[in-house]
């Protein structure tokens, strides 16, 4: 992976040997592995969304119930990772992934045997609670790989593992769900753990975390940084809120055969591996339009969802949409939290989890609520009113500040949040 190495990161220690430097395809073998792992965990974290019917008739429960699945992984991550970051804050991250993907293929494995909703609840909370304290480090980790101009690649690297979640984790897992029922994915999902162990375990170097270049933002700004966590939630709970129960909206709203569902899914997942890539591309040169264009692709398809998703081929394209905005965002929110952590990156990481988190939460929350209230093609609208609200949120922020710059320079090439 290219970077211009540099004798010292911004506002932050010396820059260390990296491995990128002394082996640079061990440092991109360990990058891939890393992303292998974000892999394993998005797609299990996610992996009830398109197995909703299956699951509840399997385990004689409610969709509603087994939705909250999600809200409650997501929960457990929101009240987990901050503590949890801070404890282990001295631990090398080498170590600790592999303590944490050891937990992994063990929960998962268990969640694959589960044999009521309340064992499989309690082998998801044992998953989450790993997953909490991974993405506190993971990101971190996979930047001090590279020398500090490879930051944002680094970044991309390991989001590219949750986007395949998307893309092919997640359609995949309800394929073989409904082929060879619900527990079948989870044991693949151990098993890629166990590969994602095996070459963390290989490759990644043991050294203390303070030694990296990227314990640091490279432009801390504590204000930004907390406006960066509300917008976040928002923006993710307005999603969520509809992707949660994307299955029943597409068999119940658009009409969609359950059969469609899978390839579906990995058309919005393809989407948002295309909104990535966009935002990776943009983030350094286009910052604003980086940030502010997610919110905006976002809130349009939610909106336009509710509108028109009745018909099945605008129902697919716009679920497509959604897929693109949510995936710039994704790449977006975590380049930003690079830039800006106003302290220790791993404890920036986790706030930034447990906002993301958050999000997810709160949206499969409200989603449940709502299509058990007002049905499933209102999930789309009240996910469309939160992105809205975030967007909202940053807009009035920049008509309040008049166009003022403090802090971080945050136009064109600024490496903060976006501002008139």
């Amino acid at each position: 992976m290219p970077g211009s190495p540099g004798p010292t990161a911004a506002n932050g220690p010396e820059v260390a040997d990296v491995l990128y430097q002394r082996r640079p395809w061990a440092a991109v073998a360990a990058l891939v592995a890393l992303a292998l792992c974000s892999f394993a965990f998005v797609t299990t974290e996610d992996l009830p969304v398109g197995l909703l019917q299956v699951i509840s008739a399997n385990l004689k429960a409610s969709v509603s119930s087994v939705g909250l699945l999600v809200s409650v992984y997501a929960g457990t991550v929101v009240i987990i990772s901050a503590p949890l970051a801070h404890l282990t804050k001295h631990v090398p991250h080498r170590r600790l992934l592999c303590v944490l993907l050891g937990v992994f293929v063990l929960t998962t494995l268990a969640s694959a045997a589960a044999g009521n909703y309340w064992v499989l609840l309690g082998t998801r909370v044992l998953t989450a609670t790993a997953q909490g304290l991974f993405w506190s480090v993971v990101v971190v980790t996979a930047v001090g790989l590279f020398p500090p101009g490879a930051r944002a690649k680094a970044v991309a690297g390991v989001t590219a593992g949750s986007s395949l979640a998307v893309v092919g984790g997640v359609p995949a897992g309800t394929w073989l769900g409904q082929q060879g029922g619900w527990r079948l994915p989870f044991l693949v999902l151990s098993g890629f753990g166990l590969v994602g162990l095996l070459a963390v375990a290989t490759l990644l170097p043991t050294a203390k975390p303070s030694e990296s270049h990227a314990s640091v933002g490279s432009q801390p700004d504590l204000r930004h940084y907390r406006l960066l966590m509300v917008t976040t939630v928002l923006v993710v709970t307005g999603a969520l809120t509809a992707y949660t129960y994307i299955s029943p909206f597409l068999t119940r709203v658009a009409r969609f055969p359950a059969h469609a569902i899978a390839p579906l899914l990995v058309l919005t997942g393809v989407s948002g591996t295309l909104g990535v890539i966009v935002a990776s591309l943009l983030f350094d040169r286009r910052r604003r339009l980086a940030t502010l264009g997610p919110m905006a692709v976002l809130t349009t398809a939610l909106l336009a969802l509710y509108l028109v998703g009745t018909t099945a081929a605008a129902a697919a394209a716009l679920e497509a949409l959604a897929g693109f905005g949510m995936g710039a965002f994704v790449i977006s929110n975590q380049n930003r939290v690079m830039v800006v952590a106003p302290g220790r990156t791993e404890m920036a990481s986790a706030w930034a989890s447990v906002s993301f988190n958050l999000g997810i939460g709160g949206g499969s929350l409200i989603g449940s609520l709502v299509i058990a209230t007002l049905g499933a093609r209102s999930t789309a609208l009240f996910g469309a009113l939160l992105v809205a609200s975030a967007l909202g949120f940053l807009l009035s922020e920049q008509l309040r500040r008049g166009g003022r710059r403090s802090g971080p320079d945050l136009g064109r090439h600024g490496p903060g949040l976006p501002h008139a």
